[in-house]
């Protein structure tokens, strides 16, 4: 099965290919002739990913998903949440700039508890009604604690200060074989997966 994830991410589309697997073709908006950077005005994770998913639904005409994913930290009151992306640069995308005002932040705090969770947007032509369109939201979570300082260097994003519960080691020590089954991400897709793989009768 052939479907676009709207992103160019090249982590993000790396990440899920691997958790999706080859009975789906996953492609990039790059894949589609796609340049546009599209506005992520939503005051909410859900908000983010449907309007990504319906720009391309809308423009393209093809069946799409969208992900957005927030580091919710509870001392902040659930920040950077939905401008975790930007939480350091109004405009820009760093994630070095971005993990320093979080650690800084956070410095003189001792309550660390924090989650990761993505929201993935699935919207897809509506089979009863070609005029029509139907959208499906996927939820994965994964809770855990901010380090006092970076640790490891794979992932991406805030992974190197994102310690999951369960493990004494960071997103970016446990490395992507490990991050892959028990990321919010991997969760978000999994359910999608079982979605997608029960829809169109594919194992």
């Amino acid at each position: 099965m052939k479907i676009v994830f709207a992103t160019n991410n090249l982590h993000k589309l790396d990440e899920i290919r691997k958790i999706l697997g080859k009975s789906f073709e996953i492609v990039s908006l790059k894949d589609i002739g796609c340049d546009v950077d599209i506005p992520e005005t939503g005051t909410t994770l859900d908000e983010n990913a449907h309007l990504k998913a319906k720009y391309i639904y809308d423009h393209y005409g093809l069946d799409c998903f969208a992900d957005d994913t927030g580091l919710e930290v509870e001392a902040l009151g659930g920040a950077p949440g939905v401008h975790s992306a930007r939480y350091a640069e109004q405009d820009d995308h760093n994630s070095e700039a971005n993990m320093a005002k979080l650690l800084h932040n956070m410095a003189d705090i001792t309550c660390r508890n924090a989650r990761f969770r993505t929201v993935i947007s699935l919207i897809q032509h509506d089979a009863d009604n070609p005029l029509r369109y139907r959208e499906s939201l996927f939820e994965g979570i994964v809770e855990g604690q901010i380090a006092t300082e970076k640790r490891g260097t794979a992932g991406f994003g805030y992974d190197p200060v994102f310690i999951p519960n369960g493990y004494a080691k960071s997103f970016a020590e446990l490395g992507e074989a490990i991050k892959n089954k028990i990321s919010h991400r991997a969760r978000a897709v999994e359910k999608l997966k079982s979605y997608l793989s029960s829809f169109l009768k594919v194992k």
